[in-house]
């Protein structure tokens, strides 16, 4: 099936950067050490820039590095407009947006609006008594001590999604854990106040954000119970609706308000592909919104053809643009899920080669797994320890990290380090570097058509076209076999074979992908 040439709303040669480009996630606990205290900081992610630029992505997407006693770990906050002193100070985070802009990476800064930290002073605030000026900044309820005023289950926990405050006798809501209370956006001192936010880092000179659970935003007052199959986890399947959508077009019309294609991508973790797309609105919503139902699909070609097809029946006829991720900071690293090495690689090609944004998770460049965390060093409420490991630098990685980081390193830390990796063709980093590279080189792959082609059972097969530049075929064996039958006689590009590899054109090896052209 053909999918569309362009993203709905620009000609094909201007593309806002955040359609064309590729986008670094970057957790900055875990990506690099600037005072040796065994802690990421600002500073640290400002002295390896250079490996993104060399990596060849075109921006960089920053975790939480607010304020915040870290609870969850920066998700938590207390002071949207500082730096906290884990990460550095405020003018550690101006450096980083200036050396990054010096040379060509756009910044991404995480926004969370649903929740603050309990020792936010617009929540102690609340605390003080049912008058105070910001009590109705955040979802109370009547109710007795045992008696939470819905059903809602909390995410990371099989407890309510409320805290019973005997001062007052009330229940706060807390879709996370409890000391992350939701704030009501049904106030308009809310509304204003996060809108402050994004102003005071748009000014400062970031080009985007990743919004955290944004759908969450909008509920609706009467907090309704849910089907049971729903309470469990509300901030985690429930489509909130109406009210989220309302705030989505303001929250775009201020970005769109500053110069330079500011955007902004939402944590959309939703049922289906078509919910997601309903908060893209018709190009008036989120710019971008993560694509969950892709990310947690099984490796198998039958089920990312449908993924592919799912995605362009819900996007392409409201303009919406697709995005594409295999890991984050809150599952397992994609090369621990799928098992081996050769299909971590032609994941790689999968995801740099499919039209849309994708998103890179730090470390997949190394073909990095998850750590393994012993029971008296785990520390995050979700059990998500292992895909945040720090990375690893050079060949001492436990010196990179001032000799004890603040997680365990992760298996084959010295052999898959930055410093091991370069220059060494056969490398999963270098991989990523000619993926990256041929994917910036060619139209048809950074913003051309997707056709999806007949292949045999186990191999997505796909034509990428654009305007300019020549037409680009994909193959990729999801299976652990050979599989022929196949007509890959085309001029080789790249893939999971190293340039210059003899090629059989009529069979693919186990986990093996191809690109090829015509020209």
């Amino acid at each position: 099936m053909p999918i569309s040439t362009t993203d709905g709303h620009s000609s094909p040669d201007r593309l806002p950067w955040y359609r064309s480009g590729v986008v670094y996630q970057v957790y900055p606990r875990s990506f690099a050490d600037g005072d040796g205290d065994g802690v990421g900081d600002l500073p640290g992610i400002t002295a390896h820039l250079g490996h993104l630029r060399d990596l060849g992505v075109d921006a960089v997407w920053l975790s939480p590095f607010y304020r915040s006693p870290m609870a969850d770990f920066g998700y938590d906050v207390s002071d949207h407009c500082d730096v906290d002193p884990t990460f550095g100070e405020l003018a550690d985070a101006d450096a980083l947006i200036a050396a990054a802009h010096a040379q060509g990476t756009k910044v991404v800064v995480d926004f969370v609006p649903n929740h603050v930290s309990v020792e936010h002073p617009w929540f102690q605030d609340a605390l003080t008594g049912r008058e105070a000026e910001h009590r109705d900044w955040f979802v109370w309820r009547d109710g007795a001590p045992d008696q939470p005023p819905n059903n809602w289950r909390a995410a990371f926990s099989a407890s309510p999604a409320w805290t019973y405050d005997e001062a007052s006798g009330q229940h706060y809501l807390h879709l996370f854990l409890p000391e992350q209370p939701d704030l009501d956006w049904n106030h308009p001192e809310v509304v204003r106040a996060m809108h402050g936010v994004l102003r005071f880092w748009l000014d400062r000179g970031v080009d985007g954000f990743r919004a955290d659970v944004v759908y969450c935003i909008g509920k609706e007052p009467a907090l309704r119970d849910l089907p049971e199959d729903l309470a469990e986890l509300p901030a985690l399947l429930q489509d909130f609706g109406p009210g989220t959508h309302e705030q989505l077009r303001g929250i775009r019309t201020l970005l769109e308000s500053y110069p330079g294609d500011r955007m902004v991508v939402g944590e959309t973790v939703l049922p289906d592909v078509t919910t997601m797309a309903s908060y893209l609105g018709h190009d008036d919503e989120l710019h971008l919104a993560f694509n969950f139902s892709a990310l947690h699909a099984p490796w198998r070609a039958d089920r990312w053809r449908r993924e592919i097809e799912a995605a362009a029946s819900a996007l392409d006829p409201i303009g919406g643009w697709p995005t594409w991720t295999l890991s984050n900071h809150d599952i397992p690293r994609h090369r621990t899920r799928l098992g081996s090495e050769g299909r971590a690689r032609a994941a790689a090609v999968l995801l740099l080669t499919l039209r849309g944004t994708p998103f890179l998770y730090m470390g997949e460049e190394l073909g990095l797994s998850d750590a393994e965390v012993p029971e008296e060093r785990r520390v995050d409420p979700g059990g998500r320890d292992g895909c945040r490991a720090p990375l690893p630098w050079t060949e001492d990685p436990e010196g990179d990290w001032g000799g004890r980081a603040w997680l365990p390193l992760p298996p084959d830390a010295a052999r898959l380090s930055v410093e091991a990796q370069t220059g060494d063709p056969t490398s999963m980093l270098e991989h990523y570097r000619r993926l990256l590279a041929l994917r910036r080189a060619t139209p048809a792959l950074h913003r051309g058509a997707l056709e999806l082609l007949d292949a045999p059972a186990g191999v997505l097969r796909y034509r990428r076209s654009a305007d300019e530049g020549p037409d680009v075929e994909v193959a990729i064996n999801f299976t652990d076999e050979a599989i022929g039958g196949l007509d890959l006689s085309r001029r080789f590009l790249g893939g999971t074979a190293l340039p210059g590899a003899s090629t059989d054109p009529a069979v693919l090896g186990p986990d093996e992908a191809r690109i090829t052209t015509a020209d």
